[in-house]
């Protein structure tokens, strides 16, 4: 069952998203920033100041079955200067890697694609690491394409590409 997140699920989200970059960035993020600086206890904060705040603007849902919490989604309004206001952003799929392969990032993009209908939007664009090859096939087996725009990510120096589909 997917429901909007609140702050109670902070500790478990940020669980998620920290054994998630683990998983899936260890060959090019360092070991040192994985495991010494993005750890759960600060990561734990910050959703439960996210959380806290209330943006309409942006919405934050959790996946959850047989009372655990296996993943989490955040969407809104497009974040990136070059888009106008019919334009909706997917702004992060973390499934826990426990998880997945179980059709829940699917049910995410779906229902991030009704949301953005819901909001008469005609795209949706994402940003994924150049070198994320798992997360570029499922999304391009979503119906997102890679639309030429990159971006480096200044904390990490690691090229970002973004993605969309129109709907």
């Amino acid at each position: 069952m997917m429901r909007i997140a609140n702050i109670e699920d902070s500790p478990r989200m940020a669980e998620i998203h920290v054994f998630g970059w683990r998983c899936a960035y260890k060959e090019f993020i360092s070991l040192e920033f994985l495991f010494n600086k993005f750890t759960v206890k600060n990561r734990e904060k910050i959703f439960m100041e996210n959380l806290s705040e209330k943006n309409e603007n942006v919405k934050t849902y959790v996946y959850e079955e047989d009372n655990i919490i296996k993943a989490f989604m955040t969407i809104g309004n497009c974040r990136d200067e070059d888009k106008n206001e019919k334009t909706f952003e997917l702004w992060g799929i973390y499934v826990d890697p426990l998880f997945k392969r179980q059709k829940i990032g699917t049910h995410f993009v779906d229902y991030c694609i009704k949301e953005a209908i819901h909001y008469n939007k005609e795209e949706v664009v994402l940003w994924v690491f150049e070198k994320n090859n798992n997360s570029i096939e499922f999304y391009k087996t979503m119906g997102f394409s890679i639309d030429g725009k990159m971006k480096v990510d200044d904390f990490f120096n690691e090229n970002e590409i973004r993605m969309s589909r129109k709907i």
